[in-house]
């Protein structure tokens, strides 16, 4: 079995899919790997590294390609890389199908066999491949350094000569792992910290961290089985923009961060909401990639409007890349261990996390809700 890396070549990407400590432990169990020349360069890894762990360097992209049973990604790959992919290979990405069906019908096309970094089940055993979690962690973390940066304000309470500086206040819109981690780490920085989501269960854990909970009084628990966020009901949202809209009013910082697997990202900071802010607040939305929570996002910029600066920042794990990509190669190769027994492919439609994250096997769509939406 050979899995192929490729090097990232998305715009400002860092990452890389393995790093040397994956490489050497996949060797142990059969699983070879190819390394495009050059691929963690930016993650602080070199050629020379990949080949002491055992692995195998290419200078040629098609070449890396036409030798490679599995291809590996940080990255959602383009229709046209997947047309260069060698035919009836398995790739292993961040695919979101349910919103690329453009995508699905290139792996179609090539016959080929995909796995959904995206549609990780989140359950105990699956938990040390959920590459979404790992990285949010990053994505919180950095979130609250630069819009401290931005802020024209100091993070915590002083005491000085020229008198008592009060804290900033962050709002977070959603506590999954993202959220949490930007809650944890406002806090370290001294700011008063408020925080909303439509998950009840998380509340327990945002109060544990030193942040209050706001929540909309006798609304619904919006889980999913699998401890992801869903849709809401109507009258649900109107009591949820109304709370929202206040505590918005009141930030210098507001931090959002919620996602709905396979839907555009949930509309939570309209404009109007935005022009009650202070004059040199900060937005940093980390949904910007699926249209943004806030209704001014512009995807990979950072604008101006009303007086509040808005960053709909892309890269943030990326500017980690050296813990971000040990973390991911940890979560890809537990993923590739959990479907490779003995240099051969075990993948059992029966199986919870196989199930989950299966899009296609040898060119057919298998996963259900993609089949549904391509129907």
């Amino acid at each position: 079995m050979r899995i192929a890396v490729p090097r990232e070549d998305a715009g400002a990407e860092k990452r890389v899919t393995l790093v040397p400590e994956s490489v050497k432990r996949l060797a142990a169990k059969q699983i070879s790997t190819s390394i495009e020349a050059g691929a963690g360069v930016r993650a602080r890894v070199s050629d020379e590294e990949y080949k002491a762990a055992g692995g195998t360097i290419e200078t040629s992209r098609e070449a890396l390609f036409a030798g490679a049973d599995a291809i590996v990604r940080v990255r959602v790959p383009t229709a046209d890389e997947i047309g260069k992919m060698k035919e009836g290979a398995t790739l292993i990405a961040p695919l979101y199908p349910l919103i690329n069906p453009d995508l699905v019908r290139a792996l179609v096309a090539r016959k080929m066999t995909a796995i959904a970094l995206d549609l990780i089940p989140r359950t105990t055993l699956a938990q040390m491949m959920d590459v979404l979690s790992s990285q949010a962690t990053a994505a919180g973390y950095c979130a609250v350094l630069i819009a401290a940066n931005e802020l024209p304000r100091f993070f915590p309470m002083l005491m000085t000569a020229a008198g008592t500086i009060a804290p900033a206040r962050v709002l977070i819109l959603g506590a999954g792992v993202a959220g949490l981690t930007a809650i944890g780490t406002a806090r370290r920085l001294g700011a008063v910290v408020e925080a909303f989501d439509v998950r009840k269960v998380v509340k327990e854990q945002v109060m544990s961290l030193g942040a209050k909970f706001i929540e909309v009084e006798g609304g619904e628990d919006a889980q999913t089985a699998g401890g992801y966020a869903k849709e809401t009901s109507d009258e649900y949202k109107k009591k949820q923009a109304e709370l929202i809209a206040k505590h918005v009013k009141a930030a210098d910082v507001v931090i959002t961060t919620a996602l709905i697997p396979g839907q555009r990202a949930p509309l939570l900071v309209t404009e109007e909401m935005v022009k009650t802010m202070k004059a040199g607040s900060v937005i940093v939305d980390l949904a910007s990639e699926q249209q943004g929570n806030c209704a001014l996002t512009e995807a990979g910029k950072v604008v101006e409007r009303h007086g509040v600066t808005i960053m709909g920042v892309l890269d943030l794990p990326s500017r980690l890349a050296f813990h971000t990509s040990q973390m991911f190669s940890r979560n890809v190769e537990k993923l590739l261990l959990y479907v490779i027994k003995d240099g051969a492919w075990k993948l059992d439609p029966k199986d919870e996390i196989v199930a989950g994250s299966l899009v296609t096997l040898n060119g057919d769509v298998v996963h259900p809700k993609v089949k549904e939406r391509m129907s």
